[in-house]
């Protein structure tokens, strides 16, 4: 069988090397053959057919087979589609600038990431503020031939004379935690093996760091390890009573007395604890971890000031507040609230010059305030325009800050803000060859099935005509109280340029307006997302915006779970859809990798109320038979080590065999890609112009930027 499977692909793909120039509907040979192996299995009574169960298992030769079989398809219609050299011109042009990360302060010494125009791979910099000298510490493009190898700072000593950092190999989320001396410039012998990683914090003193691990099967623990020691002997602090559903993570204050350990309870992070340990009590009941905040079924999130922590929490305030306690005396009827609830969502907070600066999302755009130890409402931040703000690096002890502000068509901005004066310098610009004038950024409000009023951001050239025949590329998350803000992409840029426009709503599941946003789209709400995506499509096609031939729609990770929802229910809106690292067979998802993490957002099918609502969309098991499904093309990788790329490859099989129509069902499968974003820019390059002339080609955007 295995035979005359690749005799068949060979023969397939042969036949389409001498088809026309431009694949069409009608030049496209089938897709590989793909075997079923007939299987079901009963969940809480029902019946459920799997046939492509065999590929779960990546690693078998069947699977390998089929994975290369695919791919050579998916390049075989790819590389053949006209106008790739025009796209890759114009996304390197965007794409090869100088880029600089938000630096980190520490005793007058920052440290930041950079890449160069020139390079593939962001470098680890150090900048003395007082000499001026500025020097590459860690560099990662000699690492590696294929430059698969990136490298990420974990943390640095306050004294800015140790640096931890992490060697990430493809796209796994796992890495390698390397220390480099910054007196000598040289690594120390120690090396932990790669592994999920959560939370790295060096002592003072140089004699060790706390760490977060993922142990497989069990669950987060925060461990230990003293310099000069092999990391098996590691001692565990903190996590024998926690489970594969929580996350768990350390910080410490700057004089390192106390050990402070974040517990989330799944990544939706809507219920999480703190716990504490005071390190200068080396004996009797004071050295023990103690809770510091337990019991509460609401969210806490710190950042520490001397021996005050200061706390983000939903509890009793959906959109968050602030409130303070005090490690010397962490009694809960000591607990002070310091900024209160305000009508906007409480995004996220950073200590610095001893005043306390909050990022809002008011109606998903940034709004920052400033605000006195006390909770005084002192200034608000004067930004550009509608955007984002993120990446706020400030210290407690410090009177400045630095922070990044983009928008779709402005090109990211780093400021330095001095926070007693109120006013601020620009410390770094990408320079983009972007003429930000050209373009439009407009929030518009629809209406979602259930009468929810959903607001969507659109981009597009000025002087667009609303003829219903403009290419538009929807795009949306909606979960894990994640928000979707207006940020630079280099794709929505180059879309506009093109004649199209670029739609995010601001769906249910996300933390754009608070928690209540977020559990209106969780659990066994989660249809509520569907059908606000489903409306947004709705409303772009009824206001003239495009039509049903003319709209794509993507989505990544819970994304890709989106609009692989979208895609089974409403088949016949769009004309295509690209649906990355997704979460698909939604009855089988909790078993694989870290999804454990997942069930408190989404639930699990071992209980059979939660079953009900998950088959009642998985979109793996919603696949009809003879529908005329639109292109579509599945991307995922073997390095994917957060969702299993099993889902993209039983979905994709599923999908060729059960299509009705003549549009072309494609896998992108990268043997060295994964899920994290640290890919060369390079790679990025390639992997913008399979994405941009797959969607081109089906929508049929022909010509140049206009």
């Amino acid at each position: 069988m295995r035979s005359s499977f690749l005799v068949l692909i060979a023969m397939a793909l042969n036949s389409f090397a001498v088809t026309d120039t431009k694949p069409g509907p009608g030049t496209l040979p089938p897709p590989p053959p793909t075997p079923k192996h007939e299987f079901s299995e009963t969940i809480h009574g029902v019946t459920i057919a799997d046939p492509y169960r065999w590929l779960e298992d990546q690693q078998s030769p069947e699977t390998r087979k089929w994975i290369d079989a695919q791919n050579a398809y998916t390049r075989s219609i790819l590389d053949r589609l006209p106008g790739r050299g025009e796209i890759a011109v114009r996304v390197a042009e965007l794409l090869k600038v100088d880029v600089v990360g938000t630096p980190l302060e520490r005793n007058q010494r920052l440290f930041y990431t950079e890449r160069k125009a020139d390079q593939d791979l962001a470098v680890i910099r150090l900048r003395d503020e007082r000499s001026g000298k500025d020097e590459v510490l860690i560099d990662p493009n000699p690492m590696s031939p294929d430059h698969s190898v990136s490298v990420a700072m974990e943390d640095v000593t306050e004294d800015a004379g140790l640096l931890a950092y992490g060697i990430r190999r493809g796209g796994a989320d796992e890495v390698e935690l390397r220390f480099k001396n910054l007196e000598t410039r040289q690594d120390l012998t120690d090396v932990l093996p790669a592994a999920r990683y959560i939370g790295v914090a060096l002592l003072p003193d140089h004699s060790g760091f706390y760490y977060g691990l993922n142990v497989p099967g069990k669950g987060p623990r925060i461990r230990f390890h003293k310099f000069g020691t092999s990391a098996e002997q590691d001692q565990q602090v903190f996590g024998d009573q926690l489970g594969p559903t929580e996350i768990a993570y350390p910080a410490l204050t700057e004089d390192g007395r106390y050990l402070l350990i974040d517990v989330l309870h799944g990544a939706a992070a809507d219920r999480s604890e703190v716990y504490f340990q005071d390190l200068a009590s080396k004996t009797g009941a004071e050295a023990a971890v103690r809770p510091l905040i337990t019991g509460i079924p609401a969210r806490f999130e710190f950042d520490l000031a001397g021996h005050v922590a200061y706390v983000r929490t939903n509890w009793n305030a959906p959109n968050s507040k602030l409130i303070a306690v005090d490690l010397e005396n962490p009694a809960q009827e000591k607990w002070r609230q310091v900024v209160p609830e305000s009508d906007a969502a409480m995004e996220s907070y950073t200590l610095a010059g001893g005043k306390i600066v909050v990022n809002y999302l008011r109606n998903a755009s940034a709004e920052v305030k400033i605000f006195s130890a006390e909770g005084k409402e002192e200034r608000t931040l004067q930004l550009p325009t509608i955007g984002s703000v993120n990446a706020i690096s400030g210290r407690w002890e410090n009177n400045f800050l630095f922070f990044r502000f983009d928008t779709f068509h402005i090109p990211a901005v780093i400021y330095r803000y001095d926070v007693a004066k109120g006013s601020r310098e620009e410390w770094a610009r990408e320079r983009r060859p972007v003429d930000s004038n050209k373009f439009e950024v407009k929030q518009v409000w629809y209406t979602s099935k259930d009468g929810t009023r959903i607001p969507m951001f659109l981009l597009y050239a000025k002087g667009l005509k609303l003829n219903g025949n403009n290419p538009v590329y929807l795009t949306g998350y909606g979960g894990f109280n994640l928000s979707l803000t207006p940020a630079f992409s280099t794709q929505a840029v180059y879309w506009a340029e093109r004649g199209g426009v670029w739609a995010i709503p601001n769906l249910r599941g996300g933390g754009e307006f608070g928690e209540k946003w977020h559990q209106a789209g969780m659990g066994e709400h989660k249809q509520n997302v569907f059908d606000d995506f489903i409306a947004a499509a709705e409303w772009l096609i009824a206001n003239k915006y495009t039509n049903s031939a003319k709209l794509a729609i993507a989505g990544g990770s819970n994304g890709g779970l989106l609009v692989g929802a979208a895609l089974t229910e409403r088949p016949d809106l769009y004309r295509a859809v690209l649906c990355s690292f997704p979460l698909l067979d939604m009855l089988r998802y909790q078993n694989f990798l870290v999804a454990r993490y997942w069930t408190p957002e989404y639930g699990s099918a071992e209980d059979a109320a939660q079953f009900k609502y998950l088959y009642a969309y998985s979109p793996y098991h919603h696949v009809k038979p003879g529908t005329k499904y639109p292109a579509v093309m599945l991307w995922s990788g073997d390095a994917d080590t957060r969702v299993a790329p099993l889902h993209a490859r039983k979905m994709t099989a599923l999908l060729q065999a059960d299509n009705g129509g003549p549009n072309p069902i494609l896998l992108h499968y990268d043997v060295k890609g994964g899920h994290s974003d640290a890919r060369p820019v390079s790679k990025i390059i390639d992997d913008v112009v399979d994405q941009l002339s797959f969607l081109f080609w089906q929508l049929g955007v022909t010509g140049g930027p206009q």
